[in-house]
């Protein structure tokens, strides 16, 4: 199935096209063309998983996405003590360009404006043999998990027309914050301004930085947590230079932005987001970049408010029913159908929060189930957190599946998903609600019996003659021993049989359903099994004098015949060859019974 965030993604991506607004920057090598129609979004989780769409594998230049990056390396060499005496950390409220220090220590407001970035340009060295710019496009490799170059034609193109960078860089050498020469400071910066990325590195390092500094693809620690919670507090007050006020109240994420059209947002602990847009806003920011930031934090709940949680799996398990077979008692015939077609039901235990991270994983597994999978069950007994993001794509599930002629089943008796999902898909006839893992089991094996083997399926009402356990006997046989039964009926929730009771005959379900319940060693209450109709209960006391040990209760209306002890002390004596026929055919009855009971016991072990 196609996942629902890549409908989603998609339908942003068609009307944000729609945003004619913004201008391109236009230095460049002689001869480049610059399309403003180009527009990608990648949006990367913190297992490396990436979703995308439109124009994601185009190269485009860094430009000032580079900063953050190159903050972190030098945090990395020099600590943060070091670097703090050359850039401050404060938001400046005014354009990236401006030519503005402190007043007595000199130092640029944040890394994040060019005063700032040649600062922190002037403190990566060279080391090992290798140039600062090496080291750098270095860096930025293990941050995007592939090589990364700076491009030479670009570099040049922006050398052209760097007099103001200049100018910056010869200031900050006034007041010493460039201690060396400030051309090589210019030059390593507009170097790592050229490094060429597509929309799709961008995303792997904003992810990257997402997960801590650990790259989620390679596994590499490129950056300790600490330069991370630097680099991320500077990004979200000054990422998005001027309008970073406005940032913070409406998308909530660190960001940063480029000129080349990238945009970069970070959600910690769960995903990273890329935009690659060319026509710019009055800021330098690409419009189509803050248009989609703003969508995605605004209906997926990124803001970082909604998910200050760290984000994880929501995925405990997944199985298919076979594994936790249903308590109800089925022919073997239709237990082998259940066994072949068992694995077309699959069962998704979520646990923990369902925002951001948790929800992706959990429409991710339910994308990747096999083509044949006809049933999903939700079992959502240990979800805490539920966000609107996951209500508003597991609506989008329960459509894509009623298309496909699927089906969503919810374990959920606490309603921590019930209760927020929309209203028009609550109906049993889309998403049936059960309280239990085995109820919602045994609707599962029922509806695969309907689809696949619908003489097999539990008809609504089987006459005592046809019962299983009468499969053995003879038509007269069976007749005579119905014309002994008692039929009775009894309303829902009442107790046909109780613990303690006597043995009280054997029971012959004609229609309806019964739980049957036992106490376990510490007096808990424990369903066994549930019956219906043409199943027994009551041969396995048969010609023993034990208390009853379970309990049998009616769910729903339920019409029973019962071949009482009486009429089985009669039916000895007065016809012995057909009460030996009878027990004969209850054994065998009461052996598919205990190996029911086995797999039972093995699904409790489970839980």
């Amino acid at each position: 199935m196609e996942s629902p965030i890549d409908v989603y993604l998609r339908r942003v991506h068609a009307e944000i096209s729609e945003v004619r607004e913004g201008t391109p920057y236009t230095v460049g090598p002689r001869g480049t063309t610059i399309n403003p129609d180009d527009f990608g979004i990648c949006l990367a989780t913190v297992d490396g998983y990436i979703y995308e769409v439109g124009v994601t594998s185009k190269a485009f230049s860094m430009q000032s996405l580079s900063k953050p990056f190159s903050y972190g390396l030098a945090l990395s060499d020099l600590g943060p003590e070091i670097v703090d005496e050359k850039v401050d950390v404060e938001p400046s409220g005014e354009s990236f360009t401006e030519i503005s220090l402190a007043p007595g220590s000199g130092r640029p407001a944040n890394a994040m404006i060019n005063a700032g970035a040649l600062a922190v340009s002037s403190l990566l060295k060279g080391a090992g043999g290798k140039s600062a710019i090496t080291r750098i496009e270095e860096h930025y490799s293990a941050f995007a998990g592939r090589e990364l170059r700076s491009n030479a034609r670009v570099y040049g193109a922006e050398r052209r027309n760097s007099d103001r960078n200049h100018a910056l860089a010869y200031l900050l050498s006034s007041v010493d914050i460039i201690e060396g020469s400030p051309t090589a400071a210019l030059e390593t910066y507009l170097r790592q301004c050229a490094v060429q990325i597509t929309c799709r590195d961008l995303a792997m390092m904003a992810a990257t930085l997402a997960n801590g500094g650990t790259n989620p693809r390679t596994g590499e620690e490129v950056l300790d947590i600490g330069a991370v919670e630097r680099v991320l507090s500077v990004m979200m007050t000054s990422g998005m230079y001027d309008s970073a006020g406005d940032w913070v109240v409406n998308v909530g994420m660190p960001a940063k932005s480029g000129v080349g059209g990238g945009t970069l947002a970070v959600l910690p602990g769960q995903a990273g987001l890329a935009v690659f847009s060319p026509p710019l806003d009055e800021h330098g920011n690409s419009i189509r970049g803050v248009a989609t930031c703003q969508r995605l934090s605004k209906d997926t709940d990124m803001h970082f408010v909604r998910s200050a949680r760290a984000g994880r799996s929501a995925i405990r398990a997944t199985y298919p029913i076979t594994e936790v077979p249903s308590d109800v008692r089925r022919t073997e015939d239709a237990e082998v159908g259940l066994r072949e077609t068992g694995d077309r039901a699959m069962i998704i235990e979520l646990a923990g929060d369902l925002l951001f991270a948790g929800t992706e994983s959990m429409i991710r597994e339910i994308a990747d189930l096999p083509g044949e999978v006809e049933f999903v069950v939700l079992d959502a007994r240990r979800v805490d957190e539920v966000s609107r993001m996951s209500v508003n794509l597991l609506g989008e599930v329960i459509d894509l599946f009623e298309e496909a002629g699927r089906r969503l089943v919810l374990i959920d008796p606490d309603a921590n998903l019930t209760s927020v999902l929309p209203v028009a898909h609550l109906p049993n006839s889309q998403v049936p609600v059960f309280s239990t893992r085995s109820t919602a089991v045994a609707h599962c094996e029922e509806q695969l019996l309907r689809r696949h083997f619908p003489d097999l399926a539990v008809p609504a009402r089987v006459p005592v003659r046809d019962s299983p356990a009468m499969a053995q006997l003879s038509p007269p046989d069976a007749e005579a021993l119905v014309t002994r039964m008692e039929s009775r009926t009894y309303d829902d929730g009442a107790v046909l049989r109780r613990i303690g009771q006597r043995f009280g005959g054997v029971y012959f379900i004609v229609s309806g359903t019964v739980t049957t319940t036992a106490r376990d060693p510490e007096g808990n209450q424990v369903r066994l099994t549930t019956l219906s109709s043409g199943m027994t209960f009551g041969e396995l006391s048969l010609g023993r004098q034990d208390r009853q040990r379970t309990t049998q209760r009616a769910v729903g209306p339920v019409e029973v015949m019962v071949l009482t002890d009486d009429a089985i002390a009669d039916l000895e004596h007065s016809d012995p060859r057909l009460a030996v026929e009878l027990w004969r055919s209850l054994t065998r009855e009461a052996y598919t019974r205990v190996d029911q009971y086995m797999r039972e016991v093995t699904a409790l072990v489970r839980d």
